[in-house]
This record gives C-alpha cells, sequence and structure tokens, in this order.
C-alpha cells in the first residue's frame, strides 16, 4: 500500500482511564414490556408511533426478540410488520421514558460524581470511574456487573456496557462487542486495539465514521481499521483536515476527552418544527399552524428570559410539490427589534410567509428564533402607545403562568379549534411522539 508507514504510539503518554459507556437495551420496548410483566429480552413488543403524518406508524423500538426472531427493524412501517400471534403493539410514552432514564442515571451516580457523569442520550451514559471503581468492587468488570444488576432490580431494564482505557474505547467495545455477548459486557485496552479494532474492514460499523465517510476512506485505499492506522497522518489532515486527525487517533483507540471539561452548549436559539397530518394547500390553514408554532416558540424564549431578534422560517414542499417544483421549499430568515411579545412574532411570522410563499403544497413547517438576548423588559414600539404593549406583555404573563400550572391544553387560542390546527394534537407530544409538554 502506498504511503504505509509503522508508526506506533507510545501508550505511556497517554491517560488510561476506566470509562464505561452504557446502552439501556431496546431501551423504550424495555421500559414497556417491564410495565406488562414481560421481560424485556424475550417480550415481542414494538414501540409504534401513532401519529397520522406517518402513513400509518413507524417503529420506533423494538424487542430483541421481535427483532431476531420475527425481523422487525426500526422505523419499519406499521403495514410491514409481520402478522404473528402475539406480536404487542405499544404506543409511545415519552415521559415514561424519560423519567426511568432519570431514575438510571440516578443509580449511575451511586458510582461516580456528577462531573464524571454524561448522560449521551436518552439510552446511553458515559460513566468515568477512574478514580472510584476500588471502592465498589475488584474489577472494573464487577462493578459493572453490580451496575447491571442494580437497575435491572430496581427498574427492570438490562443494561449492555463497553468499558475502555478511553471514552471511544468503551464506545467501540459497546457496539462490536457487548452487544454480541453472553453478559452483555465487552473489555477493550489499548492493548486490544490490534486484535479487536485493526481487523475491522466495515468502516461504518466503528463509531463516528459514517456511510460517506467510509467511502472517501475506500477511495483513499484505506479497506480496514488496520489500513487507516498505518497511513501517513498528515495525509489524512491534507485531504480530510481535523476529520482526518481525528480518525487517525480513532484508529488507535485514543481520546483525550476530559469529562471534567465537557460542556454542555447552551441554546443559541429556540426552534420548532413539524411534518403535517397531511399535504396543506389552503393558505388559511397554513397560517394558523405557523400562528401557532410562533406563539410555542415565543413562551419558550420567555420562559428562559431570553428576547430574539432573528427569526427563521422553513417551509417544506410536499413529495409531488418537491417534484414539480424541482425544490424541497424554502427557509428565509428577517432580523427584527428585539421582542418576546407572542402577538408581534406571529405577525411577522404570517408575514415572512405571505411574502415568499406562492401557493406550493407543503408538508412541513419549522420556526426558529435566534440572536438570543437577556429579557431586560418591554421594548416600546414607536408605532404603538406603551401601554397597548404592556398590556400585551402582561397578558403573555398570564397566559404563560396558567399553561406552567395547568398545562399547554388548559387554555388555547380559539384559532386551534379551527381546520389546520395542530396544537391541541401536539400539546402532549415529546420529540413528536405522545407524551409530554410540547411548550416545556
Amino acid at each position: 500500500m502506498e504511503n504505509a508507514i509503522t508508526t506506533e504510539y507510545d501508550y505511556s503518554k497517554e491517560n488510561r482511564g476506566v470509562f464505561f459507556l452504557i446502552d439501556s437495551k431496546s431501551f423504550y420496548a424495555s421500559v414497556e414490556n417491564v410495565e406488562r410483566g414481560f421481560n424485556p429480552l424475550k417480550g415481542d413488543l414494538v414501540v409504534m408511533s401513532e401519529q397520522a403524518n406517518t402513513n400509518g406508524g413507524l417503529v420506533l423500538a423494538a424487542s430483541p426478540t421481535a427483532k431476531k426472531d420475527l425481523g422487525i427493524s426500526n422505523v419499519m412501517r406499521q403495514r410491514d410488520l409481520p402478522d404473528v400471534h402475539g406480536l404487542f403493539i405499544a404506543h409511545p410514552r415519552m415521559n415514561n421514558y424519560i423519567a426511568e432514564n432519570l431514575k438510571i442515571n440516578n443509580i449511575y451516580r451511586q458510582y461516580t460524581d456528577d462531573i464524571n457523569l454524561l448522560p449521551y442520550s436518552i439510552d446511553e451514559s458515559i460513566l468515568d470511574v477512574t478514580h472510584s471503581w476500588r471502592l465498589f468492587g475488584k474489577t472494573p468488570e464487577e462493578v459493572a456487573f453490580k451496575i447491571q444488576k442494580q437497575v435491572r432490580a430496581e427498574t427492570g431494564v438490562y443494561l449492555t456496557v463497553g468499558i475502555g482505557d478511553t471514552p471511544v474505547l468503551a464506545k467501540i467495545a459497546l457496539d462490536i462487542e457487548a452487544k454480541h455477548t453472553r453478559n452483555l459486557m465487552g473489555v477493550w485496552h489499548y492493548e486490544d486495539v490490534p486484535t479487536k479494532l485493526w481487523p475491522i474492514t466495515k468502516l461504518d460499523d466503528v463509531w463516528s465514521i459514517g456511510s460517506r465517510t467510509a467511502h472517501k476512506l475506500e477511495v483513499m485505499g484505506i479497506h480496514s481499521m488496520y489500513d487507516l492506522a498505518h497511513q501517513d497522518p498528515y495525509q489524512y489532515r491534507a485531504k480530510m483536515g481535523l476529520v482526518g486527525e481525528q480518525l487517525f487517533a480513532l484508529s488507535w483507540g485514543i481520546d483525550r476527552t476530559d469529562m471534567a471539561e465537557v460542556v454542555v452548549p447552551k441554546s443559541k436559539s429556540y426552534s420548532n418544527s413539524q411534518v403535517l397530518p397531511r399535504d396543506y394547500k389552503r393558505k388559511e390553514e397554513i397560517e394558523i399552524v405557523v400562528r401557532e408554532m410562533a406563539d410555542q416558540v415565543a413562551t419558550r424564549i420567555r420562559s428562559h428570559k431570553k428576547q430574539t431578534c432573528l427569526v427563521s422560517l422553513f417551509i417544506g414542499y410536499s413529495f409531488a410539490e418537491s417534484e414539480r417544483q424541482g425544490s424541497h421549499g424554502f427557509r428565509k430568515q428577517q432580523r427584527i427589534d428585539p421582542t418576546n411579545d407572542t402577538r408581534k412574532l406571529m405577525a411577522i411570522m404570517v408575514a415572512l410567509f405571505e411574502r415568499h410563499w406562492h401557493g406550493e403544497v407543503i408538508r412541513n413547517i419549522g420556526i426558529d428564533y435566534g440572536g438570543l438576548i437577556e429579557d431586560t423588559g418591554v421594548q416600546l414600539d414607536l408605532f404603538e402607545q406603551p401601554e397597548k404593549s404592556i398590556k400585551f406583555n402582561k397578558i403573555d404573563q398570564v397566559v404563560d403562568e396558567i399553561r406552567k400550572r395547568f398545562g399547554t391544553t388548559a387554555l388555547m387560542r380559539a384559532m386551534s379549534k379551527e381546520k389546520g390546527g395542530t396544537a391541541i394534537n401536539r400539546a402532549s407530544l415529546v420529540g413528536g411522539h405522545n407524551g409530554g409538554n410540547s411548550y416545556e
């Protein structure tokens, strides 16, 4: 192979910690199985989206046996499910999953502190137990088993654990090994890299390598993780920039992440988007949804004591319209005077829509409020009486308080009862699925 090198990493100069990457196995399906008294690993169950905009529903999660024995995969449509006796279909209850996730992470906190715990997603967390594992067992594997056992006893959920000298080794150990072992555990040290990581030839099986990156590497003559580790790293930097450097480090299991320095970024904008339950053609119906969403995001920025100076509207066309137009839709921005006034923001977003919509059939709408500044009080309008601005600000505050105390549907705008409105049906959704408050 051209440019092949024999570079070796001196691991003595790298930090060697003890990291657990823990995954709640088939999490949504497990929670539903447990609540019905089924074994999470053996009950044939799928969690199925119930929204009309998915044309019959999509599989969000499937139990291990449903995947293995029935061939069910995530995002399979309801119409494609096998017609077999004993397959249980559950609707998503996102608040339940969030509550169980919090319960599980609180168990993790018994084994490490908050600085060394990073919830990675709703079903995965990273634990740095480098300085604490000896308090709970003779080996890291013993501690991991205790965590598995405790979570199983308190929640019924099975855990899969990747253990590594670095976070990235723990993640790869989880994905490549732990999910296929009897004890649902995989252990990867630096010394295992040549025998466990380098033989991998399906590059996009490895965490952080997507199909497009894998294809780019194939074009460069990289056909395995061994190849990736034994090419000149400067070649990667020249062709792929920083990503190339990171890939080379990945091939050697190097990850210098300091958990204590991982910062959850503060939101620079607040947004909401939705796939409409059907194609929308009438201007009046589309504007109802635009107003509803403008109201919802305005509520969010007020709850975070912010005002917006930059608004953005996305309109996505229906499939047939996209084919006709040769475009998926449009996205438009507008700078505005700082505000979090629902009345003003609804008017601005509707006006933005009217300027750029020319009768196309649409299926997606998205609204984003950026350019956020601290809410320091009512921004008075030269073209409006101060008393009127203050009055509407107080109305917004009262509406926010009522919704906070009694739920978002306790006080809805009359337009949401009209044909085309979606706010009432969406008020109880979390992440687009049943089970939460979309105004939070």
